[in-house]
């Protein structure tokens, strides 16, 4: 999965598509910012890798809300207060699997297994479905390429066998 973020960061920067700033000059008093750096880059399943090569945090309800997968590409604007604003710009070709919710003993870290593979998931979207260990899980990774993490897309409890 590395080699396909870093082809999609070469394919942003071969198009142009790279850091920059962007700096309003009108005297709207409804601006909600003056100037603002923007960041493309590349979704890894708990980050997004910019095209300036740095790391940026995803807040995990975002990640978690709007199903991000890995190696989708992600717009990062920093306003001139700080804020961080993410928009999901062009998502990766998904599929659906699904498996089983594991929980590891020691890290509390959640997977979903399916058929000997394991790829992690995101607490924050296991909390949303009240999801526990033993459920079934229908998850989102990509259609090509090898991925460590994946979207929950939703959880059927074991007991019940019906979706939150």
């Amino acid at each position: 999965m590395r080699d396909n973020i870093r082809s999609a960061i070469e394919l942003l920067e071969g198009t142009g598509v790279a850091p920059r700033s962007i700096d309003h000059h009108h005297h709207d008093p409804t601006a909600s910012f003056i100037s603002a750096n923007v960041v493309e880059g590349v979704f890894n399943g708990q980050h997004m890798i910019g095209t300036d090569g740095k790391e940026y945090t995803v807040p995990a309800n975002y990640a978690s809300k709007s199903k991000l997968v890995e190696g989708d590409v992600l717009k990062l604007t920093i306003t001139a207060e700080g804020k961080f604003i993410y928009k999901q710009i062009k998502p990766i070709e998904r599929k659906r699997v699904i498996g089983t919710l594991k929980q590891d003993a020691e890290t509390h870290q959640y997977r979903t297994a399916v058929e000997g593979k394991e790829w992690h998931v995101l607490t924050a979207s296991v909390t949303y479905y009240k999801g526990s260990e033993g459920d079934e899980v229908v998850l989102l990774v990509p259609e090509i390429g090898e991925s460590f993490w994946g979207a929950v897309e939703n959880i059927m409890k074991k007991e019940s066998g019906t979706s939150l």
